[in-house]
């Protein structure tokens, strides 16, 4: 028998109403670090979100504490809970972030807390998505999508929830689209799209409980609709069936995700670029990252850590990435239909 993974991973969430979130967020953090928890938490006036992972004593800590700690008041008690396990710790630092919205949509008419679509148990998905008139629709974000989705589904091509609004008023209309089945990675933002689609007057709406990771974990694969691989938001970048993690990596210039075709192209540089970003890389970038992953590489040969990018790194990052994303949508726009 093999033996599991000595790092558990949690990622959780629970949509709540908690005016005091934000005393929560010392308590939180000082809990974690006093027990070598690494990930990144959430908390906002509308509930609890975030992924973290330690050992399974920690893990198994934190959670009884969030269900049953005094602080909390039963507030987190019935959150939503995937576990998964790895052989190292994927993250470098544990986080506890203040928002408005513990996933972002900026539709107030959007409240989870009180009114949601039809959970639907992963054994049951496939036969939800597969009747008759139901309109089938990815919720992610289309990089997410690009490496896996469901069998028939649509994809919005968005690029943050946000503009998941603008997808619902151009293409869906609640008197011809009575039937909308929604899915996610966690199931946390297509609650929040059913509760906004609720709002806006479709009828029927339901949505996988647990999202894509709890349907990977239980549905064997041999009866499964779904097809590639499914994106974290971690150093396992993506998983499959069984959570088994995926052949997928990140480019480090754009951190796109990339399959083994993608590094087969020739304008892929380990470290350095991929497909996605090596059009908006000056020469100076590009030393820059090679010189980096020549550390990386020195670093393993000695068996060593390297603890990645710095904050002015991350930043020409983000930079770089943003451009890159911007140059795709002109490309997109000015192609011939």
């Amino acid at each position: 028998m093999t033996a599991q993974p000595p790092i558990s991973i949690v990622a959780l969430y629970k949509f709540t109403d908690q005016p005091d979130f934000e005393t929560l967020k010392a308590p939180l953090a000082a809990f974690c670090c006093a027990r070598s928890i690494r990930g990144t938490l959430l908390l906002a006036p509308e509930g609890i979100n975030g992924t973290v992972a330690g050992s399974h004593e920690a893990i198994g800590e934190l959670v009884e504490w969030l269900e049953n700690g005094n602080i909390f008041g039963g507030r987190f008690r019935g959150a939503e809970i995937k576990y998964s396990y790895a052989d190292t710790q994927p993250f470098h630092r544990m986080k506890v972030r203040l928002k408005q919205e513990i996933v972002t949509l900026r539709a107030p008419e959007a409240n989870p807390g009180k009114k949601v679509g039809t959970y639907v148990e992963p054994g049951d998905w496939n036969a939800v998505i597969t009747g008759d008139d139901i309109v089938v629709i990815d919720t992610r974000n289309d990089y997410e999508v690009a490496l896996g989705t469901f069998e028939n589904a649509l994809d919005p091509g968005t690029r943050t929830f946000t503009q998941f609004k603008d997808y619902v008023a151009r293409n869906l209309d609640p008197q011809k689209h009575r039937k909308v089945a929604m899915f996610c990675t966690g199931g946390i933002r297509c609650e929040k799209a059913s509760s906004y689609m609720l709002a806006q007057g479709f009828e029927e709406v339901f949505h996988l409980k647990g999202g894509i990771l709890k349907y990977l974990e239980t549905v064997p694969e041999a009866e499964s609709r779904w097809d590639g691989e499914c994106f974290v938001f971690d150093e396992r970048v993506s998983v499959g069936h069984g959570l088994k993690i995926g052949e997928a990596t990140l480019c480090r210039a754009c951190r796109q995700p990339l399959v083994p075709a993608d590094r087969a192209r020739p304008d892929f540089i380990e470290g350095v670029q991929c497909h996605h970003c090596a059009d908006s890389l000056d020469d100076a970038r590009r030393k820059a990252a090679a010189e980096r992953q020549r550390q990386i590489a020195l670093a393993q040969q000695r068996g060593e850590a390297h603890m990645g990018e710095d904050a002015k790194a991350a930043a020409e990052r983000r930079r770089l990435a943003a451009k890159a994303r911007r140059q795709a949508d002109r490309k997109r726009n000015t192609a011939p239909a």
